[in-house]
């Protein structure tokens, strides 16, 4: 009996300690994006202001998304249909008239919203250029676009994105929006 309770307790340390020793390993995984709003930075237009945020950490440090909603602007049938409605609607241009895209778009879904999503080379008026994706989903009639845009990789900024507003709050707040409130 004893010894019985000798293994059990010697197993039971050790299941502990290697435990712990998982736990107060240094992870190998980048840190994850953290996504923190700031100041709409555009001019008006004739759609309301949305909402914007700055990436701190992750693959998309330093990048930053505009997301808005724009009711009543879509094709009630077909949603988001080619990559030259995401060039026209995605509000790229907002950052600077001066963008080609680099491939041909995909399809992506946020939530029930479904869409395109392109990336883009920008070449900003100071002269320097960066990396963007512009994304367009349909709900019904209306629309709802991201721009990103950073000096990382767009593959990692459309990843990061497309995560961020799939939480709960971004979702509540996409149908909020579309809802007009």
């Amino acid at each position: 009996m004893r010894r019985a309770a000798a293994i059990a307790a010697t197993l039971m340390a050790l299941c502990a300690s290697g435990v712990g020793a998982y736990q107060l390993a240094p992870s190998s995984a980048p840190p994850s994006a953290r996504w923190r709003e700031i100041a709409w930075p555009f001019p008006r237009d004739g759609w309301p202001a949305g909402r914007a945020f700055h990436c701190e950490g992750g693959a998309c440090d330093g990048a930053e998304l505009y997301v808005r909603a724009k009711r009543g602007f879509c094709n009630c049938d077909s949603g988001v249909a080619d990559d030259d409605e995401v060039d026209r609607v995605a509000d790229i241009d907002l950052i600077t008239p001066r963008f080609s895209a680099t491939a041909p778009g995909e399809v992506v879904h946020v939530g029930e919203m479904h869409g395109r999503a392109r990336r883009y080379d920008l070449a900003i008026l100071d002269g320097t250029s960066r990396a963007a994706v512009g994304v367009a989903l349909s709900r019904r009639c209306d629309l709802f676009v991201a721009a990103a845009q950073g000096r990382g990789n767009a593959n990692a900024m459309q990843r990061a994105a497309l995560a961020f507003l799939e939480t709960r709050e971004m979702k509540a707040w996409v149908v909020a929006a579309l809802d007009g409130n």
